[in-house]
């Protein structure tokens, strides 16, 4: 089923803030409960990881109020992030095909910046991200084969 999501970076400490959200929200961690950076599978080309970043949180999800899912990542430096106030927010799109998810994702980034093209990923989804000619950063991940 497509929803829409608003998903949150921060620099080092989403599994606090994620904490603090659960105790107003209620509810548990979903979609697996929580991810981190150290249960990555080694990908070719890539630098290792350092110990330090293992532990951080690579996805978690909490549904609130009215079932929208407030979703979160660490962004570090140390992988290239920097969070700044206006970059720490995505609207994460997760239409139900992969077409729909095409055909949007082009559309809204003509004019924009593509930080990912949309291509399958290690989780199993087709996913891209890029910020608009706005400044508005999205995110698309299709669930569907």
């Amino acid at each position: 089923m497509a929803r829409v999501n608003t998903y949150l970076n921060f620099a080092r400490n989403t599994e606090e803030a994620f904490n603090f959200y659960k105790s107003i929200f209620g509810g548990e961690f979903s979609n697996n409960g929580i991810a981190r950076f150290g249960d990555i599978p080694a990908m070719e080309g890539m630098p290792p990881l350092a110990e330090e970043d293992k532990n951080l949180i690579m996805h978690l999800e909490l549904v609130i109020t009215g079932g929208h899912v407030l979703m979160g990542t660490d962004a570090p430096e140390s992988m290239g992030f920097k969070v700044n106030f206006g970059n720490n927010v995505h609207i994460s799109i997760e239409p139900d095909t992969r077409t729909e998810t095409k055909t949007l994702f082009d559309a809204l980034s003509a004019g924009g910046k593509i930080e990912q093209d949309l291509q399958d990923m290690f989780w199993g989804a087709y996913y891209g991200c890029f910020t608009d000619k706005f400044g508005v950063q999205w995110m698309f991940n299709c669930n569907t084969k």
